[in-house]
């Protein structure tokens, strides 16, 4: 996996590798609005993660996701907040999507 120094060098070559759709989280799954697709955790897979953190104000941290649905030929990403400020509702759905990996 590469290594980036920003979120956006991170979400230029990840778009560059067909990751090209925005993921937002709903209730209880991801959803892109470009296309008004609903992805549940069983139906995507995470290919990448990245964490990144602004030299200049350390509580503010954001994580990258690359995600992917082969089934419904799909990539994109997925920017949240993390650590404090990381929406609870993404947190759990990628708890739950490792717990169904296992």
């Amino acid at each position: 996996m590469k290594t980036y120094t920003t979120l956006s060098e991170a979400i230029n070559d990840l778009a560059k590798k067909g990751y090209t759709f925005n993921f937002n989280v709903s209730k209880d799954c991801i959803h892109c609005a470009e296309n008004n697709l609903q992805l549940q955790p069983d139906e995507f897979e995470i290919d990448e993660v990245y964490r990144f953190q602004e030299m200049s104000d350390i509580d503010n941290e954001s994580i990258l996701y690359a995600i992917s649905s082969k089934e419904l030929q799909v990539k994109g990403l997925l920017v949240n907040a993390y650590s404090i400020y990381a929406d609870s509702a993404l947190t759990k759905l990628i708890e739950k999507l490792k717990k169904h990996k296992n």
